[in-house]
């Protein structure tokens, strides 16, 4: 049996510097921003039940969040709707691509709130009367699970909006389908400026170990989302966090996950801690090579594979 290291004492370095020589992986070049990333970034951090965070080099790089934000769009939907955006929108994985142009046969719906449409969806359904107000409210939201405030990258949004034509035409596709309330610009427009919000490794740390400690944020100590908001945000991150790669991703990991093209992911182990690892060159799912191979060893090592059996978890 692997020894099982103790979080609080964890070499986050040593696994860095073992990951730093990969050199899989291709930048995402959707936007200039991203297209102009550092491929040697690469940081990793951890955060536990008592607020206690340890990190690598790189963690304080900032970045966008990209889609990383989305479980926290889904989380603040469901809180918003007191439920409701489980109705407006589906929990089965997809099999294809994020931005795949595809909905629910016979309901129009997005297939989940992991994929672009979803996401463009649960970003509509949070409580404001026009794009404005709904980008204020998910700031506000995104700042309860970070524990501080978190500044927004114009440049970056402002190309994701102009460029986004495949979210274009998934918003435009659930306006004919009904599923849409607002316009189709002003859904993306809103869904670009929660992509453009930046994080680094160590907030995003903190914002997963929210999810995995109930939406209870372990820095401030305040209840972000109920329970079971966070639980349900938990379980659809398992099942279709890393889209296509999903499956493969739970079997290898086994820890509920959001990728995405920044090179970011963030997970949520529940009941037990929150991590971020962040690297730009990604897999051909939109993975990040370094972050996946960070991720796994983390799982191995410290024992939290949600599906290993007789392994002995410290508490931290």
């Amino acid at each position: 049996m692997t020894e099982i290291s103790d979080p609080r004492h964890y070499d986050l370095e040593a696994l860095r510097a073992r990951v730093r020589t990969e050199r899989g992986g291709e930048v995402d070049d959707s936007i200039p921003q991203l297209a102009n990333a550092d491929p040697d970034l690469c940081g990793v951090a951890l955060c536990l039940p008592d607020g206690t965070v340890r990190a690598s080099a790189d963690s304080r790089v900032a970045f966008s969040v990209q889609s990383a934000v989305k479980p926290f769009l889904f989380a603040l939907a469901l809180l918003d709707t007191d439920g409701e955006a489980l109705e407006r929108v589906g929990i089965e994985p997809t099999g294809e691509s994020f931005d795949a142009i595809k909905l629910e046969s016979g309901t129009g719906r997005p297939p989940n709130p992991m994929v672009n449409a979803g996401a463009l969806l649960t970003a509509s359904l949070v409580d404001g009367s026009d794009a404005e107000a709904r980008s204020h409210r998910i700031a506000r939201g995104l700042a309860a699970f970070a524990g501080r405030e978190l500044e927004v990258d114009e440049d970056v949004a402002h190309n994701e909006h102009l460029l986004g034509d495949r979210n274009h035409a998934l918003a435009h596709l659930m306006r004919a389908e009904g599923t849409l309330t607002p316009s189709a610009d002003d859904a993306v427009a809103v869904y670009a400026r929660a992509c453009a919000t930046l994080v680094d490794a160590e907030t995003l740390a903190v914002m997963g170990a929210t999810l995995a400690l109930g939406g209870v944020n372990p820095r401030t100590g305040e209840r972000t989302v109920p329970a079971r908001v966070a639980r349900d945000v938990v379980s659809v991150m398992a099942t279709c966090g890393v889209y296509d790669g999903s499956g493969r991703w739970m079997r290898a990991v086994g820890i509920p996950a959001k990728s995405s093209v920044s090179g970011a992911i963030v997970l949520a182990v529940p009941g037990r801690l929150g991590a971020a690892v962040i690297s730009p060159p990604l897999d051909a799912q939109g993975t990040s090579v370094r972050g996946h191979l960070m991720s796994e060893a983390l799982s191995e090592e410290l024992g939290v594979h949600s599906f290993a059996v007789g392994s002995v978890r410290p508490t931290p």
